[in-house]
Formats: C-alpha cells, structure tokens, sequence
C-alpha cells in the first residue's frame, strides 16, 4: 500500500497531459470558412472571388455539393459571373493565377441575379426564404420575420422556432390574427423562376393556404 501512493502521484502530470490534448484537439470544422463571392470559369477551372475582394480561388468539390455541375447549368443561361455562398476548407494549389485553393463543403446558395454582393441585409439575416406563383418572400432576423407580398403591405410578425429531427426546423407566429407557420428542411431546392439552387426546401403556411418554395442561411446563422 506504502507503494501505491507515489505510483499514483507519478501518474498525475501524464493524466493531465492527457486532459490538455483531449481539451485542445481542434474541431474537424475549425478550419472551414464561409465565403460569399462570385463564380467564374478561367481555361476550364472554375474560380472563386470573394465579395469586395481581389483574391481568385480554384474550387474544388470535395463535399459532393454539385456546385460544379450546378454552376455550369446556370452558365448555359450567359455570360458573366455567378454568385455563390459557401463553406469551404482553405488551402495551397498549383493553379496559375490562383491565390489558394478552395474545397467546398457546403453550398448554401447560387445564383445568377437576386440577393448577391450588394445584399446588406445579409449579415443580420438568419434566413431568407422565397416562392413563386403566387411570389412571398420571408426575411428572418432576431427580433422578428417580414412577410413580404405582391400586392400587400409588409407584414412583421414575432416568432418561436421549434426545432425538429434530421435538422428540419418551424417558425410560428400568431400575431393580428394571423397564424403563420414556416417549414424549413435541409434539402437541395431550385427555384422554378431564376433557377438559383439553395440548400433548403420551404414551405410557407399561412391562414391554411400552402405555398412551397426554398430557403438558405443568412449570415446570422452559420450552421
């Protein structure tokens, strides 16, 4: 027993070693950024500028998002760059006229006209949602949602979320006796009008009347 007691306090600086590494290992995200900016294609490789910037990154997609693929769709419709919002890991290329290298690991949105660069509501918004025939348009912030309508004057609503499984969520509201409710499901969406591809399905429900459409992140909410 006289033996036991130096052997345990021997063993104390390795087990707080072992503590420290476990507490410092870095996040398999951390290294991830979101980026918004604009697409363009240069001798076949597909390049990204970040928005105000005059850095150029080659892409690549290492989280099978179909950005590629995606932008090359929207390209057929003409010339000029795409805008594009994203996650990606930040690393070296050996691409001539390349500053790095980008490897896509989630697209939240693309689009050829719409919201891009020159959105300055973007960074308050955690989400902005859309549909057509009829048009909504729903901008999700902090203190509240804006119902906007063809037509019809812009209704600001509070609201709960409630979050559901497989990273489905609602926002609610029962405000001027309106009940509204918001659908939102992770699930890649193109918009039947523009052809903006974003990576969230939505479904807007208000009074009883369903209208279907597709949302994306703001840069309030990076998830």
């Amino acid at each position: 027993m006289r033996l036991a007691r130096p052997l345990l306090f021997s063993l104390l600086p390795l087990f707080g070693a072992c503590q420290m590494f476990a507490e410092s290992a870095p996040s398999p995200t951390a290294n991830l950024v979101r980026l918004q900016g604009l697409l363009s294609v240069d001798a076949g490789q597909v390049m990204f500028s970040p928005c105000g910037e005059k850095r150029r990154f080659a892409l690549v997609d290492g989280g099978a998002t179909g950005l590629l693929p995606e932008a090359a769709n929207l390209s057929a419709d003409g010339p000029g760059p795409l805008f594009a919002d994203i996650r990606a890991a930040m690393g070296a290329t050996t691409v001539p006229g390349a500053d790095g290298q980008l490897d896509v690991r989630t697209l939240y949105r693309l689009q050829r006209e719409g919201h891009g660069c020159d959105d300055l509501n973007f960074k308050r918004l955690l989400l902005r949602a859309s549909g057509n025939e009829p048009g909504w348009h729903v901008s999700v912030s902090a203190k509240g949602l804006i119902l906007d309508r063809p037509g019809e004057p812009s209704l600001a609503l509070p609201y709960m979320e409630e979050q559901l499984p497989d990273g489905r969520f609602n926002l609610s509201s029962e405000a001027n006796g309106q009940r509204l409710e918001l659908w939102v499901a992770p699930q890649r969406c193109v918009d039947s009008m523009s052809g903006a591809v974003q990576h969230l399905s939505a479904e807007l429900r208000l009074d009883g009347k369903i209208q279907r459409g597709c949302a994306s992140f703001g840069g309030a909410r990076n998830e």
